[in-house]
């Protein structure tokens, strides 16, 4: 990215300057949520819709982009050791310097998925529209909840196994000895492999089957 006041360059996924008068520095992040529309409506039904500018309209992306963005070479080559193809799409998080990528088909296939990141146990979910994933720290007042999907709910439905506690896709639980409380959002990146590989070179990689540590 480039800014229109100093012209420097801007590194997009973390923030950094790379070249220009403000090399060095860092742009502060701020929470983001990738979700569909239609998740996000039903959460804030009062919310405003960013729109087309009719002037800026030539400078969008194609409707196509992201066809098209597939046919383009990758920024580093595959590696024979690569336990993915290069675009596979990964939810990656980065916890406590430990960072971990979790291929989106095998989530969806163990939905949801419990592990522990370093020392911090997580939950990810991802909803039945097969696009959204959000993380959570599953430790809650001292207690480490394994969570499990409830047949034929929806919307999606998390179920406890420590109290009965029925929970929602925002991690807000719904009914139960818990009712009311609500998990800790832990901030996930909806990436490429590649991508996220360049900026996490030490990251591990999820496999669908494999229990967390202790289980």
């Amino acid at each position: 990215m480039q800014d229109e006041e100093t012209r420097t360059w801007w590194q997009q996924v973390s923030g950094k300057a790379l070249f220009g008068p403000l090399k060095g520095k860092r742009l502060e992040p701020v929470a983001w949520d990738e979700v569909s529309f239609g998740l996000w409506k039903s959460e804030h039904p009062h919310s405003l819709v960013l729109g087309t500018v009719e002037k800026y309209k030539g400078e969008y992306a194609p409707p196509d982009w992201d066809t098209k963005i597939l046919k383009r070479p990758t920024v580093i080559p595959a590696s024979d050791n690569d336990p993915l193809k290069l675009r596979d799409l990964v939810i990656g998080v980065s916890l406590g310097g430990h960072a971990k990528a979790y291929p989106l088909e095998d989530l969806k296939r163990q939905n949801p998925v419990v592990d522990q990141l370093g020392v911090t146990p997580i939950l990810l979910i991802v909803d039945h529209d097969g696009k959204s994933v959000r993380c959570f720290n599953r430790t809650i007042e001292g207690t480490t909840l394994d969570l499990y999907l409830k047949p034929g709910s929806s919307p999606l439905v998390l179920v406890d196994t420590q109290s009965g506690s029925e929970w929602d896709f925002s991690g807000k639980a719904l009914s139960g000895p818990m009712a009311g409380k609500i998990l800790g959002r832990i901030q996930s990146l909806k990436d490429f492999w590649f991508d996220w590989k360049l900026y996490n070179p030490e990251t591990l990689v999820f496999s669908a089957g494999k229990l967390p540590p202790g289980k």
